[in-house]
């Protein structure tokens, strides 16, 4: 099979249905839409209006609370830095994105105790949690704060 031989499976393409075209394409004057009335005009109501009744969005109960104000904290263990740094190490949020172990470190990077480390490094976050920062400095590294 050669690329000017490739086209695609019968049936699978089909033509635009083109409204309005006159009586002769089978949907011409009103174009499927039928006569007078609400949903014939342009500007027909927006999806959820139930013609002045409250509408069913705003009849239920809202659940929850969303606090747009808070801080997005990205967390990395003890463990991860132990499996992907090599011992002298140091490790800076720039590196972690750059070797794509964090996508992103949003408002702050924390450093957890999760694990066990055993290479001596030297770790800049911007927080650590106390059993992460023992697990360092009993590694022999440098727990840092930015």
């Amino acid at each position: 099979m050669e690329m000017h031989e490739l086209h695609p499976a019968k049936g699978s393409r089909k033509e635009r249905y083109r409204k309005g075209r006159g009586h002769a394409s089978g949907n011409g004057k009103t174009a499927g839409y039928g006569h007078k009335g609400q949903k014939a005009r342009s500007g027909a109501p927006r999806i959820g209006f139930e013609g002045g009744q409250m509408p069913l969005y705003r009849r239920l109960p809202k659940r929850g609370f969303k606090n747009y104000n808070h801080k997005e904290i990205v967390i990395l263990n003890v463990s991860q830095l132990d499996k992907y740094y090599e011992d002298g190490a140091t490790v800076v949020p720039e590196d972690l994105i750059e070797r794509k172990i964090i996508k992103d470190t949003k408002d702050g990077l924390k450093i957890l105790g999760n694990g066990e480390l055993t290479k001596k490094l030297t770790v800049k976050a911007h927080a650590f949690s106390e059993t992460a920062k023992q697990k360092i400095e009993a590694a022999g590294g440098k727990a840092e704060v930015i």
